[in-house]
């Protein structure tokens, strides 16, 4: 190892020496084809150790601190420091598994209690690992190891991330994980190009009328469907959730008023998201959406969670009563789950109540569940709302449900989500058999 650009106060080489050490580390590796790890180690709140113990005891901390690092893993890694409170670890033959065995043993080393004088000092530690790719030089994996240290200490500090696993900032600025930012530009891309489509799933009463269709969005590019478990968070994460939602409320409009055209008009059921309902817009994208599809307002219903109806910020509730004061209908989505309470249902302008699929997954077996689901419909119906239950997939489920006293089901056990042209055909053929 080279004698030169070494740091006074730890021994370790400095940066200059460091940077010298890690090209011929890099080449080596490269040679001989072996793994090749960067640890960049940031201690936490240093500056507030200066400013408590004054330079010379944030120096003792520092050396201090590199004679735990030399004892430890001198022999395994070549360590520098990088700046005042910074050091890197070098560690030839480490994958990248092997470079987060070796963060937490030094986020464990870092983490002992350290006694400065007579005070007793808990430090913690930011870590970024990077591994050394193909084709890739010093300066790229550094600044790849030192990138992921930075994200560790915005996460809190006190924690290892490996390059990769790092947020970076989307379209919209908002950092997101890699895999989240190609889920944002596929929803950039869908909004543009028409990637964007819904699915109707018919909600059916026990006497088989069809209570509504439940408009659920689907996105697809390039032949390639991305799971709405996989968009809708991204798309909350950056705001572009209120775009989507914007584009549900018109395309389900418009697929209410060809229902009705075709002589079956149907509900047509419409998820709200909080970011929609508390922006100042919604109203006059609501509005929008009917005047520009000439639906019925009677057959537009919302669907919002139980905690937004009790959100007591005048944006949500203004937003509520405008939609009210349209006709659009508006159903609780989701019941049962957070905190939901039933004292809570008498102040809720819904006229309709959807049981969450937990409540229905342990039927007919759980007569604990059937009990709450029975009480939850008596008082729902008392209210006069139409309870629904969400998820069916039996015919057991189905009787249980019955018996307790729901007056439609949702779920497979009837029909799965369709096409706008299939769940035209569907409600034909339903319309023919009644």
């Amino acid at each position: 190892m080279d004698t030169a650009g070494i740091d006074p106060l730890t021994g370790f080489l400095d940066r200059q020496g460091c940077l010298r050490n890690a090209a011929r580390l890099v080449e080596h590796a490269k040679r001989e084809q072996l793994p090749l790890s960067a640890l960049w180690v940031n201690l936490d709140r240093f500056k507030r150790v200066n400013e408590s113990l004054g330079l010379g005891g944030g120096d003792t901390v520092i050396a201090k601190m590199g004679e735990r690092l030399r004892g430890q893993l001198e022999h395994r890694v070549h360590i520098a420091r990088m700046g005042s409170d910074e050091f890197l670890l070098l560690a030839p033959k480490h994958d990248i598994g092997e470079a987060e065995g070796l963060a937490q043993e030094v986020l464990t080393l870092v983490h002992r209690p350290m006694e400065v004088g007579a005070i007793s000092l808990h430090t913690t530690c930011s870590i970024g690992a990077a591994c050394l790719e193909y084709a890739e030089g010093v300066e790229e994996l550094l600044q790849r190891a030192e990138h992921a240290m930075l994200e560790a200490k915005q996460l809190g500090g006190g924690r290892l991330v490996l390059s990769g696993d790092e947020r970076l900032p989307g379209r919209l600025g908002v950092k997101l994980a890699r895999e989240e930012l190609v889920v944002e530009h596929k929803l950039h891309a869908a909004l543009e190009l028409g990637g964007l489509y819904l699915h109707y799933q018919p909600i059916v009463a026990f006497d088989g009328r069809i209570e509504a269709v439940e408009a659920l969005m689907r996105c697809e590019l390039d032949g390639e469907l991305v799971p709405p478990v996989q968009f809708i968070p991204v798309a909350e994460k950056t705001g572009l959730v209120i775009r989507l939602g914007e584009w549900s409320l018109l395309q389900g409009a418009l697929q209410a008023r060809r229902m009705a055209d075709s002589g079956v008009p149907t509900k047509v059921a419409i998820n709200v998201s909080r970011a929609q309902l508390t922006a100042p817009k919604f109203a006059p994208a609501l509005y929008a959406a009917l005047l520009c599809s000439d639906a019925a307002p009677g057959l537009i219903e919302l669907e919002i969670t139980e905690s937004l109806f009790m959100d007591v910020s005048e944006l949500v509730q203004a937003n509520l009563r405008a939609a009210i004061s349209m006709g659009v209908g508006l159903s609780i989505d989701d019941f049962g789950t957070g905190y939901s309470c039933l004292a809570t249902l008498k102040d809720i302008p819904a006229g309709k109540l959807k049981l969450d699929r937990a409540f229905v997954t342990p039927l007919p077996h759980d007569m604990r569940v059937f009990a709450v689901v029975k009480a939850i419909t008596q008082l729902g119906r008392e209210l006069g709302m139409t309870v629904v239950a969400e998820g069916v997939e039996t015919r057991e489920q189905l009787q249980a449900l019955e018996a307790a006293g729901v007056d439609a089901i949702q779920g497979f056990l009837h029909a799965r989500p369709m096409s706008s042209d299939d769940v035209l055909d569907w409600l034909a053929r339903q319309s023919v058999t009644q």
